[in-house]
């Protein structure tokens, strides 16, 4: 089956994820995150994309990040990539590849879930087994930032994250406060789906507003039953 073309809609943004392969370990030690943050931090201002958040996990990397230019995300991830593998391979004396394929990245509703998908990925250390029991005990994400106001070069603050108070110390009381709730695991699971298949995820009115401005479809067919039944036209209609 063919690839669905990613969307490209400056503006917008976009939670990216980027695996090892076959899930092997891409950081051994704190030099390694402390390179990769560093590749990231150019790539981010050279090809103009703004990062809100991310987090570094032993076998994955999740970044939300909002692309200025049509291709910043792309080539963003091809110049961490590629300087990473050069990086890792000659540090531990092995060779070939070592990401899982080409990222993923679903484009997502602002409005509805910015700070959900802030919160996904800056709860990933503390969903993971025996690893963190908060997120800032775990120093290679953005929550530090965001939520303590630890600065760090590679963040780029979102608008509708500076209008969370009028002061700086209001901000992070009310981010602090985004994390004392449980992200629902429908949610949880929504998210996740939405980054795997590359759909849109968002309102229905956010995901009819992108579908006229792409040439790809937003979400999956729907599969199975009698389209013209009563029943699956209330169950699937999506009005």
């Amino acid at each position: 089956m063919a690839r669905l073309p990613r969307f490209v809609l400056p503006g917008h943004p976009q939670h990216v994820i980027q695996r090892g392969n076959n899930r092997q370990v891409i950081f051994c030690d704190e030099c390694d995150y402390q390179f990769f943050l560093e590749k990231l931090s150019e790539a981010a201002k050279e090809h103009r994309c703004e990062i809100h958040a991310y987090v570094l996990m032993t076998n994955h990397v999740h970044f939300l990040v909002t692309p200025q230019e049509k291709n910043s995300i792309s080539k963003m991830m091809q110049s961490v990539g590629r300087c990473y593998v050069q990086y890792f391979n000659y540090t531990y004396k092995r060779t070939g590849t070592l990401w899982e394929g080409r990222y993923k990245a679903s484009l997502i509703d602002t409005e509805r879930y910015l700070f959900t998908c802030m919160k996904y990925i800056e709860l990933n250390p503390v969903r993971a087994k025996d690893m963190v029991n908060h997120p800032s005990e775990y120093p290679w994400s953005s929550y530090r930032h965001n939520a303590l106001g630890i600065f760090n070069k590679i963040i780029t603050e979102h608008v509708l994250y500076r209008n969370l108070g009028e002061s700086v110390a209001s901000r992070y009381l009310a981010y602090q406060t985004f994390f004392k709730s449980i992200v629902p695991e429908k949610t949880l699971e929504d998210i996740r789906t939405a980054t795997n298949k590359a759909w849109v995820l968002g309102s229905d009115y956010f995901i009819e507003q992108i579908k006229s401005q792409v040439s790809r479809q937003t979400l999956p067919k729907e599969r199975g039953g009698d389209r013209r039944s009563v029943g699956f036209v209330k169950k699937f209609n999506r009005v």
